[in-house]
């Protein structure tokens, strides 16, 4: 039978029912604390099926098997290295458990690794990792795959392509988010929507994040722009310590009520994750009854995405800007940076051309004589980690756009695809392969057309063959071929017919390469101008321009108010009544080497921080100075911009790995009592039977950055060795950390056997199943993320230090006065 046949067939008729938990349902079954779970269930198989069969019996189309954690990195904490045979057994087992009628879906989940540019784990190892599993469970005779609980758009991203490039299996997707609506990279429930859907999953969602009522509310975000069906499995509520258990407090029937408002909301496939159970199955399969899905609204979708935003590409919206300057022509210090592998500059140019309003950044590194594929694919990286525009891939050469497109953490527009023969055989597949949008050139390689009517003919030409890879019109943006006035003045004209012709008759999106116009003529600024103006009357979607220049951002304004595309003129009122949403001043002037290294760390500039430093060193600046005025107020005011998300992870991972490089060249230079005197001494761990360790260790770099002492016990750690680091290092504070639900009353027996031990030094809670009524029942503090355990440590340290110096000076003046 042809699954995917038969799930679409369902889902034209019914919203889909998935099943429930797995882990908590395991855990009442009696499996223990600190043991691999997958192994596990292959150690009691008959546990397992009844879980299988109940939720089958309880009305789930699809069952999920227990193979969440099953790939190499996870198992290999447990130093078990057979991630293929597990999956095939694991999926033997629910296919066993359950009658045909009730389809198996593969389940995979995260690795508890960052994946590149995010993190240490290489795109590719990530890729193959997935594929272990995706073989296993093929063997095992799965009927689709769920990719589950992804916190980083990336890493899912990964899992997909591991899954497309073996079977053609329905796929699933989904998310989980934070307590702010992003996942824990940053991405907002739109973004990952449309980067997954144009990856080609089959569904895409979010699980695990949240209860039903406020998952509701990320299905509804992601309803009008989905392509797809769409999935949720939500908690039965947010987790609570209730007699010394962790439980989730919605009932069945709590939970089934919200079905309506899914289903309203646009839900297409539904299920429960933690703490749900058959009972909760059950009773939303009732409130489900005679409830209509609603189908996906359209077949395609006009937008392009980065790891941590999207944007919309439609006839009558505002006038994007693509930023040109990523572009080495003419610029002699790009050239030499790109072609010694150096990224500092692209960066730079990144954070500019988004602080002077470029909504997309053209990226082109074409350089003679240099690795266009590797150094593409660093600027890309380098560019992703610094700002959160979504990328143009401006290259000739498949090999490069290839792996641009492989790596890029987002759906991309490429520019460009012509007639030429080599540009549809060879780049157009690739395109399609990975979802891109396309920017279409009307040359043929045989000279360059000059009247509108035949550029309008190649275009339509080239339109055919994308239709032939699943291209629809709002999949493309027609370049209406600007050429240069200095030469033939009629061309001009040509061009804007095009754009006049794609928005009222084609009805796709155009562009322009803007200066183009004005090549070779004085005055350039206001040609370009005045053109665009000309062009934004004729429906012009997007422009590639420099954004600094300020004729050219004014025109747009005012461009988009006159057209009726800019809605009651917000953006123009911003920006010229001096209110833009984002100052350029984000970042402060650079003149002293101090303020260089300042703004190295900003921008997690790992290049140059460290000969920053020695300038800053042989031009006589102290240390000690560098450490204290200059590296740890910078790190403060990255955890600032993090708290008020204008940075998301992946910047605050790179501002503490370039301080955490900075600290090591200054640790020689400073008295090696340095940190034991200013600083506290924190231990840190993620507790008794939880593996994930993602959160704990960047708190650790951000705290050792701040200048601390950090003992950091690792994952999976007891009770008693927490009990013991405490005893032997006399902390001014424990961090404790849990990612599952079902770990979480580690932290309580840690505390509980603290107290009865009489230990009171402070506890702090955090991870992402931690809630602060959570850490209140148990005496502790709460943290929601990195920075903020940092200030909480920073406050403790210097109350105990001020208090144990208010003590110092009694015990002085009691000696005093006995002498």
């Amino acid at each position: 039978m042809d699954r995917k046949r038969t799930i679409n067939s369902w889902l034209k008729s019914e919203v889909l029912l998935l099943d429930g938990a797995s882990g908590t349902e395991l855990q009442k079954q009696g499996m223990p604390a600190g043991v691999c779970p997958e192994v596990w269930c292959l150690e009691n198989p008959a546990i397992l099926q009844e879980i299988h069969r109940a939720y089958s019996r309880a009305g789930s189309r699809i069952v999920y098997t227990a193979s969440f954690g099953a790939n190499p990195f996870k198992l290999g904490q447990y130093k078990i290295d057979r991630s293929r045979e597990i999956n095939r057994e694991l999926a033997i087992l629910a296919r066993r458990s359950v009658g045909r009628d009730t389809l198996v879906g593969g389940s995979i989940g995260p690795t508890g690794l960052f994946v590149e540019p995010f993190g240490p784990l290489p795109f590719e190892e990530a890729v193959e990792a997935f594929k272990e599993q995706v073989r296993g469970l093929l063997e095992g005779g799965v009927d689709l795959f769920a990719l589950e609980t992804m916190i980083d758009i990336q890493e899912a991203r990964a899992a997909l392509l591991a899954v497309k490039e073996l079977c053609d299996h329905y796929t699933i997707v989904t998310m989980t988010l934070e307590k702010n609506g992003r996942t824990l990279g940053g991405a907002d429930p739109v973004t990952a929507l449309i980067t997954l859907q144009s990856l080609g999953a089959d569904a895409v969602g979010c699980n695990c994040s949240a209860g039903p009522e406020t998952m509701t509310g990320y299905i509804a975000a992601m309803k009008p722009y989905a392509t797809v069906p769409l999935a949720a499995k939500p908690n039965a509520g947010m987790p609570i310590l209730s007699e010394g258990k962790t439980i989730f407090p919605m009932t069945p029937g709590e939970f089934s009520f919200f079905a309506r408002d899914l289903v309203a909301a646009g839900v297409n496939i539904l299920g429960g994750c933690c703490g749900t159970t058959p009972d909760h199955i059950r009773e939303l399969k009732k409130s489900l009854a005679g409830l209509a899905p609603v189908s996906p609204r359209r077949t395609s979708l006009g937008a392009i995405s980065s790891a941590r935003r999207h944007q919309l590409i439609g006839l009558d919206q505002p006038l994007l800007i693509v930023g040109e300057r990523i572009n080495p022509t003419g610029k002699k210090d790009l050239q030499e940076e790109l072609l010694a592998g150096k990224m500092s500059l692209v960066r730079k140019m990144a954070r500019i051309q988004k602080a002077d309003g470029a909504d997309l950044l053209d990226v082109n590194i074409g350089v003679p004589g240099i690795d266009e594929t590797r150094t593409l694919k660093q600027a890309i990286y380098g560019i992703a980690s610094s700002v959160d525009l979504p990328l143009v891939i401006d290259s000739s050469d498949p090999s490069a756009i290839e792996a641009a497109l492989r790596f890029y953490p987002g759906r991309a527009l490429i520019n460009s695809i012509s007639l030429e023969e080599e540009k549809i055989t060879r780049i157009l597949p690739l395109a399609a392969r990975y979802g891109a949008m396309i920017i279409i050139l009307p040359l043929t390689g045989k000279g360059i057309p000059t009247g509108a009517a035949e550029r309008e003919k190649i275009i339509r030409e080239i339109f055919a063959r994308a239709r032939a890879f699943g291209y629809a019109k709002s999949d493309i943006i027609v370049d209406a071929l600007v050429m240069t006035v200095a030469t033939n003045p009629e061309l001009a004209g040509e061009a804007l017919k095009v754009v006049r012709w794609c928005h009222d008759k084609f009805k796709c999106a155009s562009l322009m390469g803007l200066t183009n116009v004005s090549f070779g003529m004085p005055g350039r600024p206001w040609l370009n101008s005045a053109y665009l103006a000309m062009a934004q009357a004729m429906g012009l979607t997007m422009v590639i321009a420099n954004p600094a220049s300020l004729e050219l951002m004014q025109i747009k304004l005012a461009g988009d108010v006159l057209t009726n595309r800019d809605d009651k003129a917000r953006a123009y009122i911003a920006r010229l009544a001096g209110k833009s949403e984002e100052a350029r001043d984000a970042f402060p002037p650079i003149h002293t080497p101090q303020e260089k290294i300042f703004k190295a760390i900003l921008e997690g500039s790992r290049e140059e921080i460290i000969p920053l430093i020695n300038d800053a060193l042989a031009a006589g600046a102290p240390a000690a100075e560098l450490m204290d005025q200059v590296m740890m107020k910078a790190i403060g005011r990255v955890g600032e911009l993090f708290e008020d998300k204008v940075f998301f992870l992946p910047q605050l991972i790179a501002s503490a790995e370039a301080m955490k490089d900075g600290i090591g060249r200054l640790e020689g230079l400073l008295r090696a009592d340095r940190h034991s005197s200013d600083g506290g001494t924190i231990v840190l761990a993620t507790v008794r039977g939880d593996i994930h360790d993602i959160g704990k260790n960047i708190v650790a770099l951000l705290v050792r950055n701040a200048g601390h002492r950090v003992i950091d016990l690792g994952k999976d750690v007891p009770a008693g060795t927490v009990m013991a680091a405490i005893r032997e290092h006399n902390p001014d504070l424990v961090g404790l950390s849990a990612l599952m639900t079902t770990t979480m009353t580690g932290m309580k027996e840690v505390i509980e056997q603290a107290r009865l031990e009489g230990i009171k030094c402070p506890f702090v809670l955090g991870g992402a199943v931690v809630t602060p009524a959570y850490a209140q029942s148990l005496g502790a503090l709460y943290a929601r993320d990195g920075v903020a355990a940092v200030k909480i440590i920073d406050a403790l340290v210097k109350s105990r230090k001020a208090l144990n110096l208010g003590r110092l000076c009694k015990t002085a003046a009691g000696t005093a006065r006995k002498s």
